[in-house]
């Protein structure tokens, strides 16, 4: 399929009932909060609807920034302030556990890959 084609499939229309307005939050040392404040198509606020929260953050490695983020479980920014440092470990453990099956799929695929198939046995 040419790249064309592809791009005419996309759906590129804007959901006018999901529409938020960002504001970020940061202690400008680990941790960055992200506010989306649920708005109409008008731009004003929609009361109808929660906010939502997301924490990030990000640790370096050897090679380079590791981003960390996970949507927080809170309804205002003091409940999402209390909730970033368990959610970021949360998903730092996710993430650890990734890498790991990752690393353990890759072993398992080299020690396939280095096997000498002798002719005759």
């Amino acid at each position: 399929m040419s790249q064309a084609a592809q791009s005419q499939d996309i759906d590129f229309s804007v959901d006018t009932n999901n529409l938020y307005r960002e504001e970020s939050i940061t202690d400008i040392k680990v941790a960055s909060i992200r506010r989306m404040l649920p708005v109409k198509p008008d731009g004003t606020d929609d009361p109808s609807r929660s906010p939502l929260f997301f924490g990030h953050t990000q640790l370096m490695s050897p090679e380079g920034p590791v981003p960390i983020q996970a949507k927080l479980a809170a309804n205002n920014l003091e409940e999402a302030i209390a909730e970033f440092p368990a959610a970021m470990e949360k998903a730092l453990a996710k993430l650890v556990e990734k890498l790991q099956a990752m690393q353990q799929q890759k072993k398992a695929q080299s020690q396939d890959d280095s096997r000498i198939i002798v002719p005759g046995r």
